[in-house]
């Protein structure tokens, strides 16, 4: 949905946003960009409609320009003919001026008449803003551009709104760029491409789950050719841009490649020549590499990060395995209990209340050697076994003890929300996870860390854990010891500072693996033997075999 909106009824975003927000491409990268999605003069390109949402000072309207004017030349047709196949358009007149220079000088130069080329460039260039045309007017069979960088607080709020309502894909602290993707996408007709050399933050944050989302259900992701080390700008700027190629049509054959500071033109050349041409899975040079994969990942909620060959393997395992937590095998995967006063609720003293209401913990501390060591952490359980806060008067001393520190508890979000329990913790025990063997996770470790609690203890929010019903937890423990487990994670998770990564469950769930049944005895013994001797070399070589890999690439 597009809104008719007159533009004068709305607050101007601020031209020193807008020019924030611009960023020059490097004619090179225009040039890659046309040759990966196909627009190339031996075509009829004055019968195809191609689409630049914000065309800035020309640089993708010069390269389309020398393009169109050779497939005429080809086709033997005027230049007239072309005078719809383009739409530009861009928010600030200047822009709108000297992109119309740029074609014009661009077609004069190329041998045509100067009045058939001024009024090509102003059928082609126009002012306005691309996220709030009017529906009917954006169909295109290719859409491609550098979208403007905005941040939302350089945007007036009201303009902010009507650009929400219009792309239901800016959600959350969305760049200006998210709402370019969307409207681009559903522009596109049958076949049509996308071609966008942009940030790629948003294939994996949270802003740009809904874009995800839309890619996922209703079109291709054909490439994502990462250039973050590159100078692709004519300015330096810190933007992570990827050139992104989607199209309308099923999911089918997707590369991810890489590239280093030695890419530039010639490379670029030899890139496109292998993306268009070359059947070969991979391709790895001082340049570049990149890999071919039979499918994009199917999952909204993040895209993986890694080199291209080792998302070639992980979405080679994607297609091949199930997810690690699964109602058919009754695996689980969860976090340990928040209280919201650890002060209060966590304690070291066995004798300082009734004991039934001393829970033992399980603290990261705890799991630091590889073997769970009990340092002596007690929860104060408030909770029944049926899941009902207890009775205080069947406790005094508990009741003693949470009378003492009842100012601060009172004062908690969960408590202010219900006064009457004010004593509960923000989560309820669920006194049969204390029970069941179980391997934890730390939170925050270089690598993963799996440790097993064969029952007795009950996790502290910092330690995620894994249940299931039909694994044995020493054999699912060494393969998630195993680098090919972490690969899954590393590949989704937040990296904090030093390469610290985040084991938080929604990255262990995107860990894929076998059936039990399916490992053979060999197998099992070698991940059950590697997870007791912490010893991650023979877990990696176990899991492997098991996964029928015969090595995992950097």
């Amino acid at each position: 949905m597009f809104f008719d909106t007159a533009l004068h009824t709305l607050p101007s975003v601020p031209e020193e946003a807008v020019e924030h927000g611009e960023v020059f491409t490097q004619r090179w990268v225009v040039d890659l960009i046309l040759d990966l999605v196909g627009y190339t003069s031996d075509k009829a390109l004055c019968d195809l409609k191609l689409v630049e949402p914000a065309c800035g000072s020309g640089a993708f309207l010069g390269a389309v320009a020398s393009r169109i004017s050779a497939s005429c030349r080809e086709q033997n047709r005027p230049i007239s003919d072309a005078s719809h196949a383009v739409r530009a358009l861009d928010l600030l007149e200047r822009n709108v001026r000297r992109s119309r220079e740029v074609v014009e000088q661009h077609l004069v130069d190329d041998g045509w008449n100067p009045t058939d080329a001024q009024q090509v460039a102003a059928a082609w260039v126009e002012q306005g803003d691309y996220l709030l045309q009017p529906e009917g007017t954006q169909h295109a069979d290719y859409v491609v551009g550098n979208p403007p960088y905005i941040r939302l607080e350089d945007v007036p709020a009201d303009r902010m709104a009507v650009y929400r309502h219009a792309c239901p894909t800016m959600g959350g602290r969305a760049d200006i760029y998210v709402g370019f993707f969307e409207v681009a996408l559903r522009s596109l007709g049958a076949a049509g491409q996308l071609g966008f050399i942009c940030a790629d933050r948003w294939m994996r944050n949270q802003y740009g789950r809904q874009l995800r989302q839309l890619v996922t259900k209703n079109f291709s992701m054909d490439l994502a050719l990462v250039m973050h080390d590159v100078d692709a700008f004519h300015d330096q700027v810190s933007a992570y841009p990827a050139i992104t190629l989607i199209s309308k049509r099923p999911q089918g054959t997707a590369v991810a490649a890489d590239t280093t500071r030695a890419f530039g033109a010639p490379e670029a050349t030899a890139f496109a020549r292998w993306y268009a041409t070359d059947q070969t899975e991979s391709v790895t040079t001082p340049a570049f590499q990149a890999a071919r994969m039979p499918h994009w990942f199917p999952d909204e909620d993040s895209w993986p990060s890694a080199s291209p060959a080792r998302l070639a393997v992980l979405e080679e395992l994607t297609e091949r395995f199930h997810l690690l937590e699964s109602k058919k095998s009754g695996t689980r995967v969860g976090i340990g209990i928040a209280t919201g006063a650890d002060k209060v609720f966590l304690t070291d003293d066995g004798t300082l209340i009734e004991d039934d209401r001393l829970l033992p913990m399980a603290m990261v501390r705890d799991t630091t050697s590889g073997t769970l060591n009990w340092n002596g952490t007690y929860l104060v359980n408030p909770w029944t076994a049926n899941g009902d806060l207890v009775d205080l008067a069947a406790y005094p001393r508990l009741a003693r003890y949470l009378d003492e520190h009842g100012a601060a508890l009172r004062k908690r979000y969960v408590a202010v929300k219900q006064p009457h329990r004010w004593y509960k913790t923000i989560d309820k025990v669920d006194h049969a996870l204390t029970r069941r063997p179980k391997l934890l996770l730390p939170d925050m470790k270089l690598t993963i860390h799996p440790v097993l609690d064969e029952g007795g203890l009950y996790p502290h929010h910092n330690l995620y854990f894994i249940v299931s019903d039909v694994w044995d937890m020493r054999v699912l423990g060494g393969l998630l010891l195993s680098k090919v487990a972490e690969a899954f994670v590393e590949a989704y998770a937040v990296k904090m500072r030093g390469g610290t990564l985040r084991f938080q469950a929604q990255y262990l769930r995107k860990i894929r693996v076998p059936d039990p049944e399916a490992i053979s005895e060999r197998d099992r013994e070698a991940l059950a033997a590697a997870f007791d001797k912490r010893d991650v070399r023979a877990a990696t070589e176990a899991a492997l075999r098991v996964y029928g890999l015969a090595e995992l690439p950097d």
